[in-house]
């Protein structure tokens, strides 16, 4: 498999998608972090000082996918037709799941990664001044579809 990130002279350079088809694409990303139960007991309860925790956070989230152009060098500014956070409140833990749509030239799977990645860092950022022993992990790629190939890890 070739790097298609990389120029006749081996320097990094955007991918040309101007000859691909319009498709409607879709990626859905996970992760979780991981808090003490008393950490989510408090966000449950509505007790963490700075606010709503999770309704922050689903914002942070969409911002971040709206915002990954800005944020990962190769990234093409595509314009997103939805963005959705959801969460799965746990014991010990809170699981995020990103859904990031188009209709466009190229995918949305770093939109999709990136909004989990805002997501779980607003949480830890709303947290951390009672529970420093958070930790954000397991974020993945779920499933893509559009263009020419489908990726489905479930």
């Amino acid at each position: 498999m070739d790097f298609t990130h990389f120029n006749e002279s081996g320097r990094a350079k955007m991918v040309d998608v101007g000859g691909k088809n319009d498709t409607e694409r879709v990626a859905v990303a996970t992760g979780i972090i991981n808090m003490k139960k008393e950490t989510v007991d408090r966000i449950k309860d509505g007790l963490i000082k700075k606010g709503d925790v999770l309704s922050v956070a689903q914002i942070g989230g969409i911002m971040g996918a709206k915002k990954t152009s800005d944020l990962i060098p190769m990234c093409h500014n595509i314009f997103l037709t939805g963005a959705n956070i959801e969460f799965k409140v746990l014991h010990e833990s809170i699981e995020i799941q990103a859904t990031v749509k188009t209709y466009g030239k190229t995918g949305v799977e770093m939109e999709a990664l990136t909004a989990v990645s805002m997501t779980a860092l607003t949480i830890y950022d709303m947290c951390k001044a009672i529970d420093k022993d958070m930790v954000i992990g397991d974020i993945k790629l779920i499933k893509k579809t559009g263009g020419k190939s489908d990726y489905n890890r479930e």
